[in-house]
């Protein structure tokens, strides 16, 4: 039983498909996605999802991050899985595990983490170079040099910050209007039934848009950070 609006965001409330189940399933599903264009008889879904992997390749084609080993092939597979997710929040009774901060924070540091990592052991200095930018003042640069270093230190809040709020925000409103329609059927007229329902309809629709955008965009960013990794 939900006692409240924000209670929908706890996995633990026993709502049908909780955030470890769904992780599980669509990590598999992610999996035979990928294996599926090894198929002697490509499926006709399979055409479906080339068009969502095409389109991050796109991105990363333009960016350095062609030149990493493997870096194609995982941020393909994190933009299906983050529509995965993200889309489930739409189906009823099904929790969507991109609300929580702990989990897009799982996908974003690592990758961060690991590109600063990388870029530590393969050229220190270009780092340490990227920190100072070109022709500043010499009086300003202790203080660009901290506002750089800060500024790539809050990059994986940010990110996973930004796709957890936009995910939060769209299934608290949908959780509104839905009580307001409910509300709607024994107590208002059916002129205001009626606009709830189309705002109801065209919110999810929305909803579904701000869901395929906030994956496309957590990738987008990810690879314009493998921009700066020194080659």
């Amino acid at each position: 039983m939900l006692v409240d609006i924000f209670s929908s965001f706890d996995d633990n409330n026993q709502v049908f498909m909780s955030l470890y189940i769904l992780m599980w399933v669509f990590s598999l599903s992610t999996i035979i996605i990928f294996s599926s264009t090894y198929w002697t008889m490509s499926p006709r879904w399979v055409s479906l999802i080339l068009i969502f992997k095409d389109t991050v390749s796109s991105q990363i084609f333009r960016s350095f991050g062609l030149n990493m080993g493997g870096f194609i092939n995982i941020i393909s597979g994190l933009f299906l899985f983050l529509i995965f997710m993200n889309l489930s929040g739409l189906i009823p009774y099904v929790f969507s595990p991109t609300s929580h901060l702990a989990v897009s924070l799982s996908l974003g540091l690592p990758l961060w983490l690991s590109l600063i990592i990388s870029a530590i052991f393969l050229n220190p200095s270009s780092v340490i170079a990227g920190l100072l930018p070109m022709g500043a003042p010499a009086p300003l640069n202790p203080f660009l040099v901290i506002i750089e270093t800060v500024s790539i230190m809050v990059r994986p809040i940010t990110l996973s910050v930004r796709l957890t709020a936009n995910m939060s925000a769209g299934h608290i409103v949908l959780t509104l209007i839905g009580n307001y329609l409910t509300t709607s059927f024994f107590m208002s007229s059916i002129f205001s039934m009626i606009m709830l329902l189309s705002i109801q309809v065209f919110y999810t629709i929305f909803e579904f848009g701000i869901g395929l955008i906030q994956a496309y965009i957590f990738c987008l960013l990810i690879t314009l950070y493998s921009d700066e990794h020194p080659h």
